[in-house]
């Protein structure tokens, strides 16, 4: 059952506790790291029949997999994951940022460049379902920003074959290659290289607390999205909502994770106990009900407060990766929203609707980083080089108070390095 909290009864430290899932797996993700690091393919292999009880002949998937993968799949689950691609291209064609070159002052070119990472790795998880809409959300913003190569590893299923929507997915969005590894050593042959796998600049992507933890430990060797925690609505809501979409929407949460956290805060203790009452009756219904209930049992929270603006506050300290609007008047709530991932405005805006075909990003910062980190975009995957020119006169002008500067932090070889070359014309 939800619990059912007063705003003013509760603290801020248990309506923002969150479990720590990655103390217990440090060591065993540091082992499976140095074991890819020193046999390469044949450890993902050995990992591939260890977890996910499929024997490998082959990592890579070939082209033939790719082409009976779409047959597979369906046109009609083909055409949806089209529709919903360009809905993502449209949306994050905008994130697309240009260099610029300022030459303001005689002799002084100053400038950035935008170039995109070559090697992008995208993880994409498997195990208890698959998620054609991760490679969609992940795929298309790396091949906007222009990476050189898109690199996608997943888990394989126990017949050594991948989902056929996840392949399907992959060749819409324009995967280049595609391995079947999934887990830490996943994302350690992505940081390191194998024989097969090639090493990539940057890895994205959701995954459990082992793909977590491996993230941490090889962020610094490659670039890296973020560490994604358990998944996590808050809906904020008025008397006016209906309990049933209600309930549905903080289950949609739940199913994805033991860890998950759906929370719910309302000005109406009545609209709580039929919210209660609801989730109790489509809990049953779901496929991965048990899933479901350890989550909701133990994560769930349903806050009343007094009123809208109140609940506002207490979302900003959860910044929660998902935040539902289901008000009366949401735009009128959007400004004072600081802290979250994804915001849904509307009674007819399910967070279901994000993750799978609006065009915003679904790979959003969890665990309360939304108070400082962004969704995944077109950023993720380039890099920034400033440039600068000085004719000679132009930095005959300012030498010497670089060199001043440099003096007062007492570096002194920066200091001659600013005034040198004018000295050195002097000797001549």
């Amino acid at each position: 059952m939800i619990a059912v909290y007063t705003a003013d009864k509760t603290s801020p430290e248990k309506i923002l506790s969150r479990d720590e899932r990655l103390t217990d797996v440090r060591d065993a993700v540091s082992q499976i790291i140095e074991n890819v690091k020193k046999n390469g393919d044949a450890a993902l292999k050995e990992y591939a029949l260890r977890f996910d009880g499929a024997s490998l002949d082959s990592l890579e998937v070939g082209e033939d997999e790719i082409e009976k993968a779409k047959d597979l799949a369906g046109k009609e689950l083909c055409g949806i994951m089209e529709k919903a691609a360009e809905n993502i291209k449209s949306f994050h064609r905008r994130q697309i940022r240009n260099g610029f070159i300022i030459n303001e002052k005689n002799g002084v070119v100053l400038g950035q460049k935008i170039i995109p990472v070559e090697k992008a790795g995208i993880y994409v998880p498997g195990g208890t379902a698959a998620y054609p809409s991760t490679v969609l959300m992940d795929c298309i913003p790396a091949k906007l920003a222009g990476c050189g190569q898109v690199v996608m590893t997943t888990p394989p299923r126990k017949d050594g074959t991948v989902s056929p929507a996840v392949l399907a997915a992959a060749r819409i969005a324009g995967v280049d290659r595609i391995f079947k590894t999934g887990g830490a050593q996943a994302i350690a042959a992505l940081a390191y290289g194998t024989e097969t796998v090639p090493a990539v600049d940057k890895i994205v992507g959701p995954g459990n607390a082992y793909v977590a933890e491996a993230k941490r430990q090889v962020s610094g060797k490659v670039g890296i999205d973020m560490i994604a925690g358990p998944s996590e609505i808050l809906i904020i809501s008025d008397e006016r909502s209906s309990p049933a979409v209600l309930a549905a929407d903080l289950l949609s949460q739940a199913e994805h994770d033991r860890m998950a956290s759906a929370v719910l805060i309302t000005t109406s203790a009545e609209l709580a106990g039929k919210v209660s009452e609801e989730i109790e009756k489509q809990l049953s219904l779901l496929e991965r009900k048990d899933i479901a209930r350890e989550s909701i049992d133990k994560n769930g929270r349903i806050i009343i407060t007094k009123t809208l603006e109140e609940a506002v506050e207490i979302s900003n300290l959860i910044a929660p990766e998902h935040l539902e609007l289901a008000v009366e008047e949401p735009f009128a709530l959007l400004d004072r929203v600081k802290n979250a991932g994804s915001v849904f405005l509307g009674r007819y805006c399910p967070e279901a609707l994000g993750d799978y075909f609006a065009g915003p990003n679904h790979t959003l910062p969890t665990s309360g980083t939304a108070r400082f980190s962004s969704p995944l975009s077109v950023d993720d995957f380039v890099k920034k080089t400033q440039i600068t020119y000085f004719s000679r006169e132009a930095l005959k002008e300012v030498a010497r108070d670089v060199e001043k500067l440099a003096r007062t932090e007492g570096l002194t070889a920066h200091a001659r390095s600013a005034v040198i070359r004018f000295e050195e014309d002097g000797r001549k």
